[in-house]
């Protein structure tokens, strides 16, 4: 079928020139989060460990590798946005991601423009196309298969409020690649832009 399988343990090692696992799951949608402290102070940070959960209620998470000012700020204030990284949003989307001391409003870093939510008090990107207003459900701190907990906490939130941009609603139908997502790779400056040509469809069999 595939040849020779190339074989590792994790633990051991990869033994490769870059780790693989990131670019095997892949490519992954990111998780552009806007979050504020107790006192307001604003931040904007993406993160690659992204997913939707659930539909009903809509629940989506992120994982934050580290404690990071977003963890902090939505332990404190138990609410965050997530803002959807498109391809003209792509070089904002990488300045917000430099490491900068928490009183750093990563909007301004990023000439973004912080707009009012309107059941959270986190503001979202105004230039995103689409944003969700979310309130915590969960903060689980990761663990590894001997139950030692690992530094790694995942953000769980609940969706309770949407925001889409007209002109993605196509006879009332969600147009994903007209949005022009940008997902991350698996390589130290890797990503990837879906356009209408990566599409395909399938229906589940009856």
């Amino acid at each position: 079928m595939h040849g020779e399988m190339y074989y590792y343990e994790p633990a051991q090692g990869h033994g490769l020139p870059h780790d693989p696992f990131n670019a095997i799951v892949g490519p992954r949608p990111i998780g552009w989060i806007s979050s504020q402290d107790a006192e307001g102070r604003l931040n904007l940070a993406p993160y690659s460990f992204f997913n939707a959960f659930n539909y009903t209620p809509p629940i989506i998470g992120f994982s934050s590798v580290g404690r990071k000012d977003s963890l902090n700020n939505i332990e404190a204030t138990g609410e965050f946005c997530w803002n959807l990284a498109t391809r003209p949003l792509a070089e904002a989307m990488n300045q917000s991601c430099a490491a900068v001391a928490p009183e750093v409003d990563e909007f301004a870093l990023s000439g973004l423009t912080p707009v009012a939510s309107r059941l959270v008090a986190v503001p979202r990107v105004l230039e995103s196309p689409v944003s969700f207003e979310c309130k915590v459900t969960q903060i689980i701190q990761l663990q590894g298969a001997d139950k030692t907990p690992v530094p790694s906490w995942l953000v769980l939130g609940e969706v309770v409020a949407v925001h889409i941009a007209q002109a993605l609603l196509v006879d009332g139908i969600y147009d994903t690649a007209a949005a022009e997502p940008i997902l991350r790779g698996g390589g130290p400056a890797d990503y990837f832009q879906l356009g209408r040509e990566a599409g395909f469809k399938m229906y589940r069999p009856k």
